[in-house]
């Protein structure tokens, strides 16, 4: 991740995602509302495009869910 969430773990993004209403998956499907990726992202990215599944920069992924951004860990 870069900006704002750039000094998240993995867990703490899954956290936030999950407050946010989310839910964090490894993979990519039709089922799949949203992949966060940046310019260097690969096959995932790739994926979604293939797909037509929304992408969002980690910079977008921060406004999106900047309501729990302050929020403190469950």
């Amino acid at each position: 991740m870069t900006g704002p969430l750039e000094k998240r773990s993995r867990n703490q993004m899954n956290e936030l995602t999950e407050q946010a209403g989310g839910r964090s998956s490894s993979s990519v499907s039709r089922k799949t509302a949203l992949v966060v990726a940046g310019d260097g992202a690969g096959s995932k990215r790739a994926k979604a495009e293939q797909l037509g599944v929304r992408l969002a920069t980690p910079d977008k992924f921060a406004i999106i869910i900047a309501g729990c951004l302050n929020r403190p860990a469950a």
